[in-house]
């Protein structure tokens, strides 16, 4: 797939604004979101050209009030999943025959309409109907979907430029054709930047697509879907639908044509999934790609050289910004007893200090948990660990959905390191601490590596670069975002690719050219300039 070679431009991360007092992005965020608020919006399901209203309707309310509700979106029934598989098939031939720097051109196009005239309502709905503060929207939000746009633009054309050697007699040449099929894009709540990403990611790359975006996500969704519009994309190339997710994905996998799945969601839905896929398997035109990330039972491990303050902060801002909803979270903590006292003072004096409320209220750092199922089930854990006596909550604790869903911020501390909560995966602003025995190092890293099924991020903190070897080497396989000295949250687009092995996912490193290859199928061509005549060898002689 290699029509012309033309350089792009660079890609360069997306400065991340502050929203300071009297800040223009601040009026420009406050506006939109007030505007945002008191208008109901009507989304319908997207189908090639059509914009289809069923009638069957649900409510999209804001986490942080739920009661007020902010549009409603129209659901599919099983004819309009088929309908939006074939207008993808119908679309597919003109879409993947187009050069590829038109169709790079179409997602600069929509990286600057984000970074520009559409910034402050996408940050806007995202606060709305994720309950993000405005920090955590613009550096999902904005920030990271305009650079997963551009640095996927720079990746390709990387890929494309990616040529085998040729001799003097042959021109050998790769082309990378998109997949034979459409690809299934589902899509989660928590980022709206991987919400765009994971079905323009795939139609970059030639491919026409399905996406299911999270209920709890419409409200941005439909952002998405405006600045793919006014970018450019072709009319069937994304195809939306919403509605019942298992009659969704059963009607999706059952066609011949389905070639591709983008997933990011929970370990046990991907697994689902994968196994239909599996026995849908002599069906298909296509062996399918699947790529997904799922979960994580995320750590930090502090050695008892590290500095307490750092120690603390990365536990804090890991574990509770965005009311630890990322699939980067921390929520298991490995504390060493010479440091605990001091870690634990500043834990406790920073989660006292945190407010609580609206995402309209810039001052506040927590805000509301996404819909009442996770409040509940969040709320059954703290309520256990009050009742349990190898477990203490030093911090937090309380919770309360009269108004919104908030959960405090809550610290567990436990004797016992195979605890529930430092093994269950819960979503939430729930930390969970082990204080082991300074001599105890090693073992505690085989503790850490051997409590999760997950292996998606995790965190060393120590100034001894000993101990920071052998860290790195026996927790090898246990996360696939190491980081060193900094919390686990906050991966950067071009900086480190995303993704984790074991129930985490399949590691395809979203952010990279690992995570486009996926969505490409090559074809080799080689070309002799002068064919042979003869088929002896010269090894026959005369």
């Amino acid at each position: 797939m290699l029509k012309g070679f033309f350089k792009t431009p660079k890609a360069v991360n997306e400065p991340v604004k502050s929203y300071a007092p009297n800040s223009p992005e601040k009026a420009a965020v406050q506006a939109a979101y007030t505007k945002m608020w008191n208008s109901k919006i009507d989304v319908p399901l997207y189908i090639g050209s059509e914009e289809i209203r069923t009638g069957n309707t649900k409510n999209m309310s804001a986490p942080h009030d739920h009661k007020h509700i902010v549009g409603t979106y129209h659901l599919a029934e099983k004819a309009h999943v088929e309908k939006a598989i074939t207008n993808a098939l119908e679309s597919r031939n003109a879409w993947a025959n187009m050069a590829w720097e038109q169709r790079a051109a179409i997602f600069l196009k929509a990286a600057e309409l984000i970074a520009g005239p559409y910034r402050a309502r996408i940050n806007a709905a995202t606060m709305i109907a994720q309950s993000k503060n405005v920090h955590q929207a613009e550096i999902d939000a904005a920030c990271e979907l305009i650079d997963f746009l551009r640095f996927n633009v720079e990746f390709m054309t990387q890929i494309y430029a990616d040529q085998p050697t040729s001799t003097s007699d042959m021109w050998n040449r790769l082309e990378y054709r998109p997949l034979e099929g459409f690809v299934y894009a589902i899509t989660p709540f928590n980022f709206t930047a991987i919400a765009a990403n994971l079905p323009a990611s795939a139609a970059m790359m030639g491919n026409v697509v399905v996406w299911k975006p999270s209920d709890s996500q419409v409200f941005s969704a439909q952002i998405i879907i405006e600045v793919f519009k006014e970018a450019g994309v072709p009319d069937g190339v994304i195809n939306v639908v919403f509605g019942d997710a298992l009659m969704v994905t059963d009607t999706v996998l059952a066609s011949r044509d389905f070639s591709g799945l983008h997933f990011t969601g929970s370990t046990h839905v991907f697994k689902d999934i994968w196994a239909k896929i599996g026995t849908n398997i002599h069906h298909y035109k296509t062996y399918p790609r699947i790529v997904g990330e799922t979960g994580g039972k995320d750590f930090i491990i502090a050695h008892s050289s590290a500095n307490p303050k750092q120690v603390s902060t990365g536990i804090v801002r890991g574990a509770f910004e965005f009311q630890g909803q990322k699939c980067s979270a921390a929520s298991r903590a490995y504390v060493p007893k010479s440091l605990w006292p001091a870690i634990k003072e500043q834990i406790i004096t920073d989660v006292k200090s945190m407010k609580m409320g609206s995402p309209e209220d810039f001052s506040n750092f927590i805000t509301a948990v996404i819909h009442e199922d996770s409040f509940d089930k969040l709320a059954s854990f703290i309520d256990q660990a009050k009742k349990d006596t190898d477990a203490e909550i030093i911090v937090g604790g309380n919770y309360d959905k009269s108004v919104g869903y908030f959960v405090e911020p809550t610290v567990i501390v436990t004797t016992n390191p195979h605890y529930s909560t430092m093994e269950t995966e819960l979503f939430g602003p729930v930390m969970t601490i082990y204080v082991y025995e300074d001599d105890k190092w090693e073992e505690t890293l085989e503790l850490v590596d051997s409590t999760s099924e997950y292996a998606l991020t995790g965190a060393v903190f120590s100034q001894d670069r000993y101990a920071v070897e052998v860290a790195t080497i026996k927790l090898q396989n246990a996360a696939g975002n190491f980081y060193i000295n900094d919390k686990p949250t906050g991966a950067v687009v071009g900086q480190q690719p995303f993704g984790g092995a074991r129930a985490s996912g399949t590691n395809d490193k979203a952010g990279s050219p690992l995570n486009l290859l996926r969505w490409v199928s090559p074809r080799t061509i080689k070309e002799t300039f002068v064919t042979p005549i003869d088929y002896r060898y010269p090894f026959l002689g005369e």
